[in-house]
C-alpha cells in the first residue's frame, strides 16, 4: 500500500459513515484507513469494526487531542505517502488518485493541500489550502467563494488536516504534530514548519471533500476561542524568522488588539485572556523549539515572506461577523 489515510475521531459515531462511504469509493485503491478514536463514548469503535471490516482502529483510552492521535499512527506506519481526513469530511472519489498523481508528476511538492466545499452549501469554498498573514494569522484560503473559483494548481503556504496529503519523508524530517497544541492551529504549525525546511506545497483543486464544518468544535465556541489564540502565538513565535518578526511585530499587536475587542463584544473575553496568559506561560519551552527550527531551516526570509498574505483586517471581520 502506498498511502496510509488517518482518521481522528472523537463522539463523531454520526458523522464517519459519509467519511468512510466515500473512502470505500475512491478509484485509487492503493491505500489503508485507520481510524484513531479518542475515548469516544459514543460506541464509534464498535460501529467501526461492524460495518467497515477493512479498516484498523485504534482505541485511546482518553481525548488525547487531534495532534496526538494523529501521532500515534505516524510513529507506525511506513506508506510512502499519509493522508489526513477529517470524520465530518466525505472525500470524492477521484480524491486519492489526484493527490498521489500530482505528487508522483511534481517532485518538488512536498505536501499538498485539498480543495473543501461546505456539505451543506457545495457551490461554496469552505477552504482553498491554508494561508498565513504578515500578522502572524492563519487565514482560510478561499472560504466563503463561489466553488467555481480557486480551479489551478498552484504553489500556496499550507495545507488544512482536515484534508491533508504529505510525502511520509518530509514529516520523518521536520517532525509530527506539535502535541502541545492539542487541536486546532496545528496545522498550520506543521506547514510552516515544512515551508522553512524547503518543502512546498501543492494546491490540487481536482481533490475535491466536502466538510461538514465545525461539527466537532462549534464556530467560536470558548475551546476553539482558547486554543486557536493561544496556538496562534505559539505558532509566530516559533516559526516566524527573526527578521521578519521585525516588520510583522506590529501588525501582529494589532490583530490581537482587534480580536480582544471583538471577543469582547461577543462575550469571549474570558477565553480569550486565558489564551494569551497560557501562551506566556509556555513561552521558555516555544522558545526551545524555535532555537531548533530556525538552526534548521534551509530556505531565506525572502522565500517566506513571498508565501505570507497581506492581512485584511477589515474583510477578515466582515467574514467573522457572517459566521464564514
Amino acid at each position: 500500500m502506498n498511502v496510509t489515510v488517518i482518521v481522528v475521531n472523537w463522539n463523531g459515531k454520526a458523522l464517519l459513515s459519509g467519511c468512510l462511504d466515500g473512502l470505500r469509493k475512491q478509484i485509487y485503491r492503493h491505500f489503508t484507513v485507520v481510524v484513531v478514536d479518542n475515548g469516544s463514548n459514543d460506541g464509534s469503535i464498535d460501529f467501526v469494526t461492524n460495518n467497515y471490516p477493512e479498516v484498523e482502529t485504534i482505541a485511546l483510552p482518553e481525548n488525547l487531542g487531534f495532534s496526538s492521535a494523529n501521532n500515534v499512527v505516524l510513529k507506525t506506519i511506513h506508506t510512502e505517502y499519509v493522508a489526513f481526513l477529517n470524520n465530518d469530511a466525505v472525500p470524492t472519489p477521484f480524491w486519492l488518485s489526484n493527490l498521489v498523481e500530482a505528487l508522483e508528476r511534481c517532485p518538488q511538492a512536498g505536501f499538498a493541500a485539498s480543495k473543501m466545499l461546505f456539505q451543506d452549501k457545495p457551490t461554496i469554498i469552505d477552504r482553498a489550502g491554508d494561508s498565513y498573514t504578515t500578522a502572524g494569522a492563519g487565514l482560510l484560503r478561499g472560504r466563503g467563494r463561489s466553488a467555481t473559483h480557486y480551479n489551478k494548481q498552484e504553489w500556496i503556504f499550507g495545507t488544512c488536516a482536515g484534508s491533508a496529503f504529505f510525502r511520509i519523508e518530509v514529516l520523518h524530517d521536520v517532525g509530527f504534530f506539535d502535541e502541545d497544541f492539542f487541536i486546532l492551529y496545528e496545522d498550520v504549525d506543521l506547514s510552516f514548519r515544512a515551508q522553512l525546511r524547503g518543502y512546498k506545497c501543492l494546491y490540487i483543486p481536482e481533490a475535491v471533500v466536502y466538510h461538514k464544518a465545525s461539527s466537532s468544535i462549534v464556530y467560536d465556541s470558548p475551546i476553539s476561542v482558547y486554543y486557536s489564540h493561544r496556538n496562534l502565538e505559539w505558532v509566530y513565535i516559533k516559526n516566524m524568522p527573526s527578521h521578519l518578526i521585525f516588520k510583522t511585530f506590529w501588525l501582529h499587536i494589532l490583530y490581537n488588539i482587534a480580536a480582544f475587542f471583538f471577543f469582547a463584544a461577543n462575550g469571549r473575553i474570558k477565553e480569550f485572556a486565558k489564551a494569551k496568559r497560557d501562551a506566556l506561560k509556555g513561552l521558555k519551552t516555544i522558545l526551545n523549539k524555535r532555537r531548533q527550527i530556525q538552526r534548521n531551516r534551509k530556505v531565506n526570509n525572502a522565500y517566506i515572506w513571498d508565501l505570507l498574505d497581506k492581512e485584511l483586517f477589515f474583510p477578515r471581520l466582515a467574514k467573522r461577523l457572517n459566521k464564514q
